[in-house]
């Protein structure tokens, strides 16, 4: 297993958070996504090392940023 943690800008809200969430889960590998809002904090865990550009653009897909 492989655990990596990114700090995600621009969310306010519920909906922020599902849509990153959803986008991230479609990464192939990717087991585990959470998200929490207050502290911006996106944990991806995966049976492999996921590639931190796919987390990007997973998180840029959903309309929000990589701090």
């Amino acid at each position: 297993m492989s655990s990596s943690t990114y700090t995600v800008t621009g969310m306010t809200c519920g909906h922020c958070v599902a849509s990153v969430t959803e986008e991230v889960s479609e990464i192939p590998g990717v087991e585990q996504v959470d998200v929490v809002l207050e502290t911006g904090t996106l944990t991806v865990i995966g049976n492999q090392p996921i590639d931190p550009v796919a987390v990007r653009a997973a998180v840029e897909e959903a309309g929000y940023q990589l701090g």
